[in-house]
């Protein structure tokens, strides 16, 4: 039988433990300084790109070392989204630049897609490839467009409703949707055609945000006004919604990953939160340091990572 004292004793190494767990399961990667990081890229080769906003560059972190380089992307380069493309290369979406811009993961090269002339500052926002190897991305003053790697041509869009696309995701099928945050909506791209749909979420002004797929096509949605995070069925054409924890959540950042859990950034709390959609519960894990406005998310097989722009670190949540 425990005694009273025992029990403490118990209780006090049980806490211990779990600290110490805690504290292997999150990690901090300091970068260099005024990096300003943005949007994170885990690579195949167990680096992880990060967009250096403040720097005008791309940046690679090696976890190993702690190490971190950075890739000057050119005068006026403000760069704000990073994807790893089916060639292995960084494709970043560069706002002061106006223009997508490829880095060879092995020479390192840089090679610009400025978008056509006469195109309007677009404010770049963030890409995805479809099933024929095509990127599409978007951009927040109200367009949309494409390059295609083998020609090298560019293609820009208006928006159906002007400002605000934001986030943008392919599914497991190639098909490409973007989230548009100042006209609180979903729309899906026609690859063929470039005809942008418009498919209205039920929450009316919930702010759409960021969105990513699940292994089986189902979209899921940061909403930044409302703080929920949502999820639209392309096959069914059915919602469903959740509130974040806590009184009045700001959600930015969503990724979803290798095992279908939601991983979402609530600014207001200032945490990363997990969403379990099997039991519909959530788990939140708090930034060490106040500020650190995590404005995206990505991952590979038992990663989740971050970049706190506010704190000028990478952030990683192992989940093996």
């Amino acid at each position: 039988m425990l005694t009273p004292l025992r029990l403490l004793a118990l209780v006090a190494v049980t806490a211990a433990w779990l600290t110490a767990a805690d504290a292997q399961q999150v990690r901090y990667f300091p970068l260099p300084s005024g990096a300003g990081p943005h949007d994170v890229a885990p690579a195949t080769d167990g680096t992880v790109w990060y967009t250096a906003q403040r720097a005008g560059a791309l940046g690679r972190l090696d976890p190993h070392t702690g190490k971190a380089e950075q890739i000057p992307l050119g005068r006026g380069s403000a760069p704000h989204g990073v994807i790893v493309g089916p060639d292995g290369a960084a494709w970043v979406t560069d706002g002061g630049l106006n223009a997508i811009v490829r880095v060879d993961a092995q020479s390192k090269a840089v090679k610009t897609f400025p978008l056509p002339n006469g195109s309007a500052f677009a404010n770049l926002n963030t890409a995805a490839f479809d099933r024929n190897g095509v990127l599409w991305f978007t951009g927040q003053s109200g367009y949309y467009g494409r390059v295609d790697p083998k020609s090298s041509e560019v293609r820009v869009w208006s928006a159906p409703r002007g400002a605000g696309p934001y986030g943008i995701t392919a599914t497991p099928g190639g098909d490409i949707f973007y989230v548009s945050l100042a006209g609180s909506h979903l729309a899906h791209i026609d690859i063929a055609t470039g005809v942008a749909t418009v498919i209205e979420p039920p929450t009316p002004q919930q702010g759409a945000r960021r969105i990513w797929s699940d292994s089986k096509g189902k979209l899921w949605i940061s909403e930044w006004n409302s703080g929920q995070v949502s999820a639209y069925d392309p096959a069914t054409k059915h919602w469903q919604q959740w509130k974040l924890p806590g009184d009045a959540p700001h959600a930015y950042a969503i990724y979803v990953d290798d095992h279908d859990k939601i991983w979402l950034t609530d600014f207001s709390a200032n945490t990363i939160v997990r969403f379990d959609p099997a039991n519909q519960k959530f788990e939140s894990f708090p930034s060490s340091e106040s500020g650190a406005a995590v404005r995206q998310l990505n991952g590979r097989a038992g990663e989740t990572w971050g970049a706190e722009s506010g704190n000028n670190r990478l952030v990683v949540i192992s989940t093996k």
